[in-house]
């Protein structure tokens, strides 16, 4: 499918051909032929279906509910029943649509991984809410942990740069990785836990050219939240890319509700501009300067 096809998705995908649930090796092969994945956040069974309806290649089921759905400050307080819950909610969404094709990543929140006997622990009830895929923020100390969830049959996607769970000990929201030492220590983490068998990798307010060198440098797929637009895929909290949540948001996020007439329209919008590479633009990254 060339880019420009991608001007409306709601009307250009190939329906010729059987609708099949995206896989592992469905991300690989994108990866592999260029073919930018778009992702947002989702936390319930009305916007799972619909976004699944509108082509969105991967749902997050983040810790980020702590802060649009909860009102929390930080993720730190959300819980693994909070998760669960969540996880739930997203998976009997795709349920009722019988094409359902989604690949749906969650959460391991603050607190739930510290060591490797609850981070498998955890990971198993996120994998029996329907979760195809766990996330957990950190660098190489994660190694042993993802090579355990790994080989009891859990994907993993892990997530370098900004990780919101450490947002004290980084004093604050700020761009990472910044300086030579810092993205070259990245670029390190990342083979790391590549080798321990993550198979994705977010990364999350770093300079443009780190996340195109990362992304250069690694077999997984790597999703971008403020890293620039080589990344093999992008991400957004839904709530922000819609424009509901309240306060101040990040350079990274783009309003995709303005000039549309309703949330489908927007989503479209959204997909239609990371397959096509439109986003994001400069304005929307970071430069490490």
């Amino acid at each position: 499918m060339t880019q420009a096809s991608y001007g409306n998705t709601a009307t250009t995908m190939d329906t010729s051909k059987p609708i099949k649930p995206i896989s592992l090796t469905t991300l690989q092969e994108m990866k592999k032929n260029g073919e930018k994945i778009a992702m947002l956040t989702c936390y319930d069974a009305s916007f799972s279906a619909l976004l699944d309806s509108h082509h969105v290649d991967c749902l997050l089921v983040g810790d980020s509910l702590g802060n649009v759905i909860q009102g929390q400050r930080t993720t730190l307080p959300v819980s693994m029943s909070d998760m669960v819950y969540h996880t739930k909610a997203v998976l009997r969404g795709l349920y009722t649509r019988p094409t359902s094709r989604a690949w749906v990543v969650a959460d391991l929140p603050f607190g739930s991984y510290g060591s490797i006997e609850d981070a498998l622990h955890n990971a198993v009830k996120l994998m029996q809410a329907g979760a195809h895929m766990i996330k957990l923020e950190g660098g190489a100390w994660l190694a042993d942990t993802v090579r355990v969830l790994v080989q009891n049959g859990i994907p993993v996607c892990a997530h370098l740069g900004l990780t919101p769970q450490s947002v004290y000990q980084l004093g604050g929201f700020k761009v990472q990785a910044k300086t030579e030492e810092a993205a070259a220590q990245l670029l390190k983490e990342a083979l790391i836990l590549q080798e321990a068998g993550a198979s994705m990798l977010v990364l999350e307010a770093v300079p443009m050219h780190v996340g195109k060198n990362v992304t250069e440098h690694v077999s997984m797929v790597t999703i971008g939240i403020g890293a620039g637009k080589d990344t093999d895929g992008q991400v957004l909290v839904l709530y922000d890319m819609l424009d509901v949540f309240p306060g101040k948001k990040a350079k990274f996020v783009k309003n995709f509700m303005a000039g549309q007439s309703s949330i489908s329209g927007a989503i479209d919008a959204y997909v239609a501009e990371v397959k096509n590479g439109d986003f994001p633009q400069p304005e929307h990254s970071f430069t490490g300067t």
